[in-house]
């Protein structure tokens, strides 16, 4: 026969092997328990331990708060405030450049640098006209109270003018 064969064969016959694993009470030489063992069964019952240990502990990392304190992880309630402040500030960011927009627009409609728009007669023709209600034209009685008392305040303002440049 080969040497791996035989080799084979011894390997088979130790693991194989039957041995006792005795304990005895050292000072009555009494037998307290007893189990008959292979190098084989305790080979396998080491490996299904040692595997059921890491998964266990897995477990235990992965599925308990316990994952907090390593670091790397945050705590739900963590990673959800920060969901929210993301989307409060990009929120925020939106508005803050719609209000630059609005500023921006009317600083060009107090200083008259105002833009003419630019038509596409094509545009123009392809979008439907709507129109406008005559009830949503007429003034409200605030809008004719606030047009009266403009008009009031221009009245006594020209007057003002009219007799500076008599006194002049």
């Amino acid at each position: 026969m080969s040497e791996k064969r035989l080799k084979r064969k011894l390997l088979k016959k130790k693991l194989f092997t039957k041995n006792r694993l005795v304990i005895l009470n050292e000072d009555t030489f009494e037998e307290i328990f007893s189990l008959r063992l292979t190098l084989m069964n305790v080979f396998v019952v080491a490996t299904i331990g040692a595997l059921l240990i890491i998964f266990i502990t897995t477990y235990i990392i992965a599925f308990t708060p316990l994952r907090e304190y390593i670091p790397g992880y945050a705590s739900t309630q963590l990673k959800k405030d920060a969901t929210e402040l993301a989307l409060k500030s990009d929120s925020l960011t939106n508005a803050l450049k719609k209000n630059e927009a609005y500023i921006h627009s009317l600083k060009k409609v107090l200083t008259g640098d105002l833009e003419y728009a630019k038509f596409n007669k094509d545009s123009i023709l392809a979008t439907p006209i709507e129109e406008v209600e005559k009830e949503d034209l007429k003034p409200t009685a605030a809008e004719i109270k606030l047009r009266e008392e403009v008009a009031a305040e221009e009245k006594k303002a020209n007057s003002k003018k009219q007799k500076d440049k008599k006194r002049k």
